[in-house]
């Protein structure tokens, strides 16, 4: 296992006035063994990102290392690393037992000790009575999950996935994260994951990576994200609804900066006799939870109410009261988090 940091790395394509710059001087510092999450939205950078990482891409600017070597100019099988695509990129005419096993011969591993890799990645992924099968004859989540077999019997340094879920269905791409999960648990090894799907960046990482636009947003647990955005690329992108932003906010009633941009989570407001006018547009039903669209003025918001709470009719009137201690105030110029939140 290796620590991964990245300085100052910067990717560019083409040279010179015409170069397009994709990457903007990404600084992190990753602990060896965690499990960081890279999300962000399609086109932000994030794959470019993990791929600078495992070498397939190479770096315009700064410095990558992972433990104690500096790897830019190493090649991908120099790097100690091991990686899981979107796709399986499994072999169609070799069985389980020998896709999983394939590096290894490749290596000249002995042929014992193959076994002995194998036959534990496949107990630690309940992957054991599929080894004599092909990948036709396995489900979506299985040849993912050899996928990852492949990557874990070649005991890397460091585990690159780069969006592995993507082509499962909501009921296995569940299924699939707590099995990596486990798989993290007991094995420990640092960890990149790339994903555009907030769910498995919340329910995965340690600590996440927000990128927008070749621009890392913010770097932190998943709670501190949620709960102290640093910009209102993060506030709008992480949590679903996303945070309400208001720009036309009535600031001073809740000592505000004046000007500022207010953002308030959809769960804290609250409906009652008092708080802000509000005149309902939609109401959706789900399940446990209702979700109400409402305007304020000009700014649309949403509010997250239990199934305890009556659901308002369309074309209504309510009143609903923030939590003073959930307010976000952001710089409307910049974008910027401007408040010291308790």
């Amino acid at each position: 296992m290796a620590s991964i940091q990245l300085k100052n790395v910067i990717k560019r394509y083409g040279h010179g006035k015409a170069a397009l710059q994709v990457i903007h001087g990404v600084n992190a510092n990753v602990a060896d063994g965690e499990f960081i999450v890279i999300v962000g939205p399609s086109g932000c950078g994030k794959s470019t990102l993990l791929r600078m990482v495992a070498g397939l891409e190479e770096i315009s600017g700064g410095e990558i290392s992972i433990g104690a070597r500096v790897v830019n100019n190493l090649e991908p099988a120099e790097r100690d690393i091991a990686m899981v695509f979107q796709n399986y990129a499994l072999y169609p005419h070799m069985s389980v037992f020998d896709n999983m096993a394939y590096g290894l011969k490749i290596a000249k591993v002995p042929v014992a000790e193959i076994k002995v890799r194998v036959d534990k990645a496949a107990k630690i992924l309940e992957l054991g009575h599929l080894l004599a099968r092909k990948p036709r004859e396995l489900s979506g989540g299985q040849r993912q999950r050899v996928a990852m077999g492949r990557a874990i019997v070649r005991q890397p340094q460091v585990f690159l996935f780069d969006e592995p879920l993507s082509n499962l269905d909501a009921k296995l791409r569940a299924q699939t994260r707590l099995e990596i999960q486990k798989l993290h648990r007991e094995l420990g090894i640092t960890s990149l994951f790339v994903t555009h799907d907030q769910v498995e960046a919340m329910t995965l990482a340690q600590r996440m990576i927000v990128m927008n636009a070749g621009v890392m947003e913010q770097f932190d647990t998943p709670e501190t994200v949620y709960n102290r955005p640093a910009t209102t690329f993060v506030a709008s992108f992480i949590g679903s609804p996303p945070m309400n932003l208001l720009k036309h906010a009535p600031n001073e009633a809740h000592g505000g900066p004046a000007g500022a941009i207010l953002g308030i989570r959809p769960e804290h407001l609250t409906l009652g006799n008092a708080g802000w006018p509000l005149l309902v547009e939609t109401v959706e039903l789900l399940g446990a939870e209702r979700l109400v669209h409402a305007r304020l003025g000009k700014e649309l918001l949403t509010l997250r109410t239990d199934e305890a709470t009556p659901a308002p009719a369309v074309g209504s009137t309510v009143h609903a009261a923030p939590r003073a201690d959930r307010l976000h105030w952001f710089d409307s110029a910049t974008g910027h988090r401007l408040d010291a939140m308790a």
